[in-house]
């Protein structure tokens, strides 16, 4: 299995930068269109025609597996706007961090298992289920981050997980299932990475706290002495990743995720703080 999730990865790695950028943003237009057309037309002609339904889905109208993403979530445009700005924002920042390969593998195999989990129990599909994905997986990568809850509350990404963890249990045990459906895409995708964001006490004892990416953690700074400090007698001690920018390694920081970007002119490594921030080599 680890060699199977290994693979993966650097499937992942070797595609990164392809599929659709920013699907998202095309994801939060569609939804704003659809919004419109429900408030110009009042038959609601084409949200009946691209709304999830199972017995049409059946009779072979196959599109309604997709379609069903633009459905807005909600009919007051104050809220609708708000959760599709927030659901854009954290859906490019989980894209900025793994390429717009494996985000849309990621929306798209979630899309399919929450079409198949509205088939086999006989309900309808909505967006929710995918949010609550993505949800969970931008608090994965990025736990400390804060939100500001009603805009005034700010709030750990990590303690919003938890409560739809909290929220799913509670679901289960009145015997709703359909939300467990959302967490197996999360689960697919993450593995063991998801223990990382459960409170201390939940943490499997001899566990390693080493944080998802350093994300949201206060580095350490490198020493100005860095290569002084980790000689051997024979020289510079070995490595295999090195950051172009702050020197740091995979020897010397081995909890340290280390990329090489691809907009750079050549093979050009950088730890995970730099990866993002950094002048392209051209």
């Amino acid at each position: 299995m680890k060699n199977l999730r290994r693979d993966f990865e650097r499937f992942c790695y070797r595609h990164r930068n392809q599929g659709i950028s920013n699907l998202m943003l095309y994801v939060a237009i569609g939804t704003a269109v659809m919004y419109l057309f429900m408030q110009i037309d009042p038959s609601y002609a084409l949200y009946r025609a691209l709304r999830f339904d199972g017995s049409s889905i059946l009779h072979g109208q196959i599109w309604r597996l997709f379609t069903y993403i633009i459905i807005p979530s909600d009919s007051n445009i104050l809220f609708l706007a708000i959760s599709m700005f927030f659901y854009y924002y954290i859906g490019k920042s989980i894209e900025a961090q793994w390429g717009p390969f494996r985000f849309n593998l990621f929306y798209l195999v979630g899309v399919l298992i929450t079409d198949a989990a509205a088939l086999l129990l006989g309900v309808t599909a909505t967006t929710s289920s995918l949010n609550l994905s993505l949800l969970l997986a931008f608090a994965t990568l990025y736990p400390e981050n804060q939100v500001l809850l009603f805009f005034i509350i700010p709030i750990k990404m990590k303690y919003l997980a938890w409560f739809y963890f909290a929220v799913t249990i509670w679901d289960v045990i009145h015997l709703n299932f359909f939300p467990v459906f959302a967490l197996l895409n999360y689960f697919l995708f993450f593995g063991s990475d998801v223990l990382r964001i459960l409170p201390d006490f939940l943490q499997p004892k001899g566990r390693p706290k080493k944080p998802f990416g350093n994300f949201g953690k206060k580095q350490e700074k490198p020493s100005p002495n860095w290569a002084k400090d980790y000689r051997s007698k024979s020289g510079e001690a070995p490595y295999r990743h090195k950051c172009t920018v702050c020197g740091r390694t995979d020897t010397q920081y081995p909890n340290l995720e280390f990329r090489y970007c691809s907009k750079c002119n050549g093979y050009y490594c950088y730890c995970i703080d730099h990866i993002n921030n950094h002048a392209h080599i051209q």
